[in-house]
C-alpha cells in the first residue's frame, strides 16, 4: 500500500499544509489565513484551520480524501509548548493513519538540519531554542511573552516603549528614536498606556475571530499582544542604522541575549545552530561575525521539517 506524508505548520495568524509522497516530494500545498495556535479558543481555531485544508490538499494532488487513511501526519503548532495542549489536540478526530502533534519549534529544527543533529534558535515575534544533540532533545525558552521570549521582537519592542517613556519624563537620556516612538502616541503617555491596556488591533482581531463576540463597545479590554509590540522593531532598525544611541543600547542587550542562547547550546556540544525567524534573519550577518561557523542558515523550511518528522514517526512505529 502506498504511503503519503502530510505536514502542517500552524502559526498564530495562518496555517500551511503540505502533502508529499513517500520520498517527501511535494504533491500539493494549501494555506489558510486563520489562526492555528492551540491556545486560541482552546484549540478550536487550529482544528478548524486544519480541517479546512485537508480536502484542498488531497484534491490538488488528484487524490480522494480517502487517501488520508494511508497518510501519516505531523502537525507543528504554535502554542504547543505544553504537553497537555499537544495531547488534547492529537486526541481530536482526524482521518489519518497516524498523527504526531509537536511544538512548532520541532518542525523548524527538523527542517533547519533536515533531520540531522543540530540546534535552532527561533527569533521572531517570540523566541525559543531547540537542539537535537547526540539524539538528546534539548529545549530552552518558548515560555511566552509574559515570562519568557528573551530574544524576541516583542520583548525588544516593549523595551523600546519603556525607554521612550523614561526619556520623555527625563529619567533617562532620549534620542531621535525615543522621540519618534512618543510622536507615534502624539507625545501623550496616556495614549501609550491606553494602547497597552486596551489595544484596538487586538480587539478588532478578536471580534473578527470570535463568532460570539460582544459588540466592540461592550467587549472586555484586550491588552496589546506580542505582535503589537513587535511592530516597533521596524522603527528600531531605521534609527539603529542611523547610529541612534538608544537603538545601539537596545541592540547590545538583544545581541547579549542571543549570545547566551547560542553559548548554551555550544556548551552542550552543538556543532551547528541555525537561526530562524524574521528578526533572527535580519540580525544574521551580525550574529555570524560574533559566532562564526557555529551559526548557519536553515537548510529547509519548517513545513518540510514536519514531513521529515511524519516519516520518522511512521518508521519508528
Amino acid at each position: 500500500m502506498r504511503n503519503y506524508y502530510l505536514g502542517v505548520d500552524g502559526g498564530g495568524t495562518k496555517c500551511r499544509m503540505r502533502l508529499a509522497d513517500q520520498n517527501l516530494a511535494m504533491l500539493s500545498e494549501a494555506i489558510t489565513q486563520s489562526p492555528a495556535n492551540l491556545q486560541v479558543r482552546r484549540g478550536d481555531a487550529a482544528y478548524g484551520a486544519v480541517m479546512e485544508l485537508i480536502k484542498t490538499v488531497f484534491a490538488r494532488a488528484g487524490l480522494d480524501t480517502s487517501a488520508a487513511g494511508q497518510t501519516h501526519a505531523c502537525f507543528g503548532m504554535a502554542g504547543a509548548r505544553m504537553k497537555s495542549a499537544r495531547e488534547a489536540f492529537a486526541a481530536r478526530s482526524f482521518p489519518f493513519a497516524s498523527l504526531s502533534v509537536v511544538d512548532d519549534i520541532d518542525i523548524a529544527r527538523a527542517g533547519a538540519h533536515e533531520g540531522e543533529d543540530g540546534a535552532v534558535l527561533i527569533i521572531g515575534t517570540g523566541s525559543a531554542g531547540l537542539g537535537l544533540i547526540n539524539a538528546e532533545r534539548l529545549q530552552i525558552g518558548g515560555w511566552g511573552f509574559l515570562v519568557g521570549d528573551a530574544m524576541s521582537g516583542a520583548i525588544l519592542g516593549r523595551a523600546l516603549l519603556r525607554k521612550s517613556l523614561l526619556a520623555f519624563e527625563g529619567i533617562e537620556p532620549g534620542s531621535p528614536l525615543t522621540e519618534a516612538v512618543m510622536d507615534h502616541f502624539d507625545n501623550q503617555p496616556e495614549k501609550m498606556m491606553a494602547w497597552s491596556f486596551d489595544n484596538p488591533e487586538a480587539k478588532k482581531d478578536m471580534l473578527e475571530q470570535e463568532t460570539n463576540a460582544l459588540p466592540a463597545d461592550q467587549a472586555r479590554p484586550l491588552p496589546a499582544r506580542p505582535a503589537d509590540y513587535g511592530r516597533f522593531v521596524h522603527l528600531f532598525f531605521t534609527h539603529y542604522e542611523q547610529g541612534d544611541p538608544v537603538a545601539e543600547e537596545l541592540m547590545q542587550a538583544e545581541l547579549k541575549s542571543i549570545d547566551d542562547h547560542v553559548q548554551w547550546f555550544a556548551r552542550r556540544g552543538a556543532k551547528a545552530v541555525a537561526v530562524a525567524g524574521g528578526l533572527g534573519q535580519r540580525l544574521f550577518p551580525i550574529l555570524k561575525e560574533r559566532h562564526g561557523d557555529l551559526l548557519v542558515k536553515p537548510r529547509s523550511e519548517p513545513l518540510h521539517g514536519a514531513l521529515i518528522l511524519a516519516r520518522q514517526a511512521h518508521r519508528e512505529k
